[in-house]
């Protein structure tokens, strides 16, 4: 479902994505990990058309990255982490505008946009009398989180996906997308929480300054480093330790 090699992004004289290649195969959900600057953020753009690459090709249920740029746009959903929408609209505004772009029939559209907000607690009041610059980031990120399922992609990237919602909320995300990758739907999600990639993930793929570390099932990995956790072993890789030395020297200068 995705294919990758060698994918590269240079800003300026700045590698941010250094000659990167994997594969994701249908029904998998993958961990896409790294620390702030590692890449994700720039190849999960990349991956959905909205950066084009310096070098290196991709392709997404077998269209072509470059040369088929539209097709592979209708072949997947972004939820990204600014979680971006046009706050001049209202909730329903915004999704009936997305289910026009993918083409959607309105029935159909609105068929859909009453399951995922009754899936998400959101009243049709809430969508039809507030614009959404008034709504909170929870509940922008459920109407981002629903604009990218509407028009029922096989490939799916979600970029802290997490971010603004309430434990109920987030543990009714984590049941949609392994009920997704059951259905044949590729995952790529890349989040900082790792306690829950390690729950809900089939494997993982760990970049830092733009190079790929590790790929895995995280039970694997973790058990061939001797880390204990997940998060540990993200720490070894990519100098999480020395912060927490340094976090640790920091804190004594308040002692008295």
């Amino acid at each position: 479902m995705i294919s990758v090699h060698k994918l590269t992004k240079l800003f300026g004289g700045q590698v941010a994505v250094d000659s990167l290649s994997f594969e994701i195969p249908a029904g998998q959900i993958v961990g896409f990990l790294g620390p702030n600057g590692a890449g994700k953020s720039t190849t999960l753009k990349m991956l959905t058309g909205m950066l084009d690459p310096t070098s290196g090709s991709a392709t997404i249920c077998g269209y072509d990255l470059q040369s088929q740029p539209l097709e592979v746009k209708k072949h997947v959903g972004f939820v990204p982490e600014s979680g971006a929408v046009f706050e001049s609209l209202t909730g329903l505004e915004y999704l009936t505008m997305v289910a026009a772009l993918y083409a959607i029939p309105s029935d159909i559209a609105q068929v859909r946009i009453k399951q995922f907000i009754a899936f998400f607690e959101l009243s049709f009041e809430t969508l039809t009398d507030k614009l959404l610059g008034a709504y909170s980031k929870g509940m922008r990120r459920k109407v981002v989180i629903t604009a990218a399922l509407l028009h029922n992609p096989p490939v799916v990237f979600f970029d802290e996906p997490l971010d603004g919602l309430d434990a109920n909320a987030a543990v009714g995300f984590k049941a949609l997308i392994q009920t997704l990758a059951r259905e044949g739907k590729t995952i790529v999600y890349s989040s900082h929480i790792l306690d829950v990639v390690e729950r809900v993930c089939d494997r993982v793929i760990i970049i830092d300054k733009g190079k790929l570390l590790l790929d895995g099932k995280p039970n694997e990995l973790v058990a061939a480093h001797n880390s204990g956790t997940l998060e540990h072993l993200f720490t070894q890789l990519t100098g999480g330790a020395e912060l927490e030395r340094r976090a640790e020297d920091f804190a004594k200068t308040f002692r008295p």
